[in-house]
């Protein structure tokens, strides 16, 4: 196959992907861009609705916190405790998660030196309530999990049209060209260098979220980045039961915890109800960006041993490449700067479909008609 053929093959891929899940696409990349800054707006939401919290004295043990949220929301065997985050802040709150039959989960906010319950994500106001939605549409179109699957496809497609944009690229020929955007010229030219560089620089960032994107939704990469990268499968772990002895106090297995992983902070913990399950303790190193860090501790639940410690910094090369996804997809890893930029890389998908589609209609108009063509 000549040159000039596979060319024009990719560019017919190109087009033809990028017009059947461009506005898919679309959804996501605003979607993306309305909750880079989600969680900042959430907590300053939640502080104005529940009030400022004010330190004074010891904060209330854990055990006493799950205790107090368990009265009170915990009533019927489907529910259970889940996860629980701790304040980051002296003026922070305890967030309990719980499972709820009709709800995915529920927060609890706690007052940590009252032990009083704050309220609840049950009853959002409507700044809270539309970013739900919008979370909601750009993580599974507000369809479960055929709408996570949905998006696993989109990701994955979406990383052909973005590699065969790449590859169609006039600045591989002469490399200037490939960032000029003639403002005088015709709207047709105009339209044109818009797409090309809107589309090369944004590239690799679309590449990057929307292949975090596939490889949480649908493609389970762990396997193929662990066996290119040469890095050893983590084995499964278990608690194991012991007869007549209840799970150890979780203020025992924080002091374990800590131990193992002395630097850290002590970020969430996994609560579960299956008595083979490890304890999850996820935990924050210095070192890390990110707020909730990317370490853990797991503990077996009777015994108190340590059966992993997960310190990011000293991971294999395939445990940091998949320890990446989180920052790479939402924009964390340089902090405010990149978190803005991917404010405006959420736009990317919408400029790129109507500078395709420009150019597509200005390419149909000038095929001749069969009547002009007599």
């Amino acid at each position: 196959m000549s040159a000039k053929k596979l060319r024009h093959l990719t560019f017919v891929l190109h087009r033809i992907l990028g017009f059947a899940i461009g506005l898919i696409a679309i959804l996501v990349g605003l979607t993306g861009s309305l909750i880079v800054f989600q969680r900042e707006i959430n907590e300053f939401q939640l502080h104005q609705q529940f009030g400022a919290i004010f330190p004074k004295g010891d904060r209330f043990s854990l055990e006493v916190v799950l205790d107090i949220v368990k009265a009170a929301y915990v009533n019927q065997p489907e529910m259970a405790l889940q996860r629980v985050y701790f304040p980051t802040k002296p003026d922070d709150f305890f967030n309990v998660v719980i499972s709820i039959p009709g709800n995915d989960w529920v927060e609890v906010y706690v007052n940590p030196y009252t032990g009083a319950i704050l309220g609840n994500s049950l009853h959002p106001n409507a700044v809270q309530h539309f970013l739900q939605i919008v979370y909601q549409l750009h993580t599974s179109l507000k369809l479960g999990d055929l709408g996570l699957q949905i998006l696993g496809v989109v990701g994955l497609l979406m990383c052909i049209v973005v590699t065969t944009g790449i590859i169609l690229w006039p600045g591989w020929r002469k490399l200037m060209a490939g960032f000029k955007i003639k403002w005088s010229a015709h709207p047709k030219r105009l339209n044109f260098d818009l797409h090309k560089v809107s589309g090369i620089t944004t590239a690799i960032f679309l590449l990057l979220t929307f292949f975090t994107g596939f490889a949480w939704n649908l493609g389970d990469v762990d396997p193929l980045i662990r066996a290119i990268t040469f890095s050893p499968s983590l084995p499964e772990l278990l608690s194991v039961p012991l007869a007549g002895q209840s799970p150890l106090p979780l203020s025992q297995q924080i002091k374990t915890a800590q131990l193992a992983l002395p630097d850290g902070a002590l970020r969430s913990i996994d609560l579960t109800t299956d008595p083979k399950a490890p304890l999850r303790l996820r935990m924050k190193l210095p070192q890390e960006q990110l707020e909730y860090g990317m370490s853990n501790v797991y503990l077996d639940q009777y015994s108190g041993q340590v059966l992993r410690v997960e310190n990011s910094l000293k991971a294999s090369l395939g445990d940091k490449i998949l320890n990446s996804f989180q920052p790479l997809h939402f924009g964390t890893f340089g902090g405010l700067p990149t978190r803005i930029l991917y404010i405006f890389l959420g736009l990317a998908p919408l400029i790129l479909f109507i500078t395709g589609f420009v150019m597509w209609w200005y390419r149909y108009r000038a095929k001749p008609t069969t009547k002009n063509s007599i």
